[in-house]
């Protein structure tokens, strides 16, 4: 890929996204678009707030950025690895480089961003795994919900 670069500006937007979904009720996975270079959109899971199962950070995040006619220098920030839905939009407009807050809490879709050649970059941050391990901690039904799978038994 080579060109792209990523930013701080980038990833802490997504985090402040993830902090506000989460005290809203909300699965705490927050995203930022740059296209070259510049902060274009910013969104976070909304599934919970707007009963709405794609309403994933990634996908809120490409909402808000509008139309484009290409993706060409955009990264995209995600305090999350990217599950499969939001791993296919990432593909469908041919996004080069995305911005990983971190994968231990949800290993995600990074290997099939790379096999479809992505480059994908995870900065394993602390504010991402913490904002996430204390949700998955707080509200595992709804975490497995957000993932598609069946919730933990009681």
């Amino acid at each position: 890929m080579g060109e792209s670069t990523w930013t701080r500006e980038g990833i802490d937007a997504a985090v402040r996204e993830a902090a506000e979904g989460l005290g809203e009720g909300g699965v705490p996975v927050g995203a930022a678009l740059e296209v070259g270079g510049v902060l274009v959109a910013t969104g976070r899971n909304l599934r919970v707030q707007a009963g709405d199962p794609t309403a994933h950070g990634e996908i809120a995040c490409l909402r808000a950025a509008g139309r484009r006619a290409s993706y060409r220098d955009a990264v995209l920030y995600t305090t999350l690895a990217p599950c499969a839905m939001c791993a296919g939009a990432i593909i469908q407009f041919g996004i080069p480089l995305v911005v990983v807050g971190e994968e231990r809490t949800f290993a995600g879709e990074a290997g099939l961003l790379r096999s479809r050649g992505v480059e994908v970059e995870v900065l394993d941050d602390r504010r991402c795994v913490d904002l996430m391990s204390r949700f998955q901690r707080e509200h595992p039904g709804v975490w497995a919900e957000d993932i598609g799978e069946a919730p933990p038994r009681p």
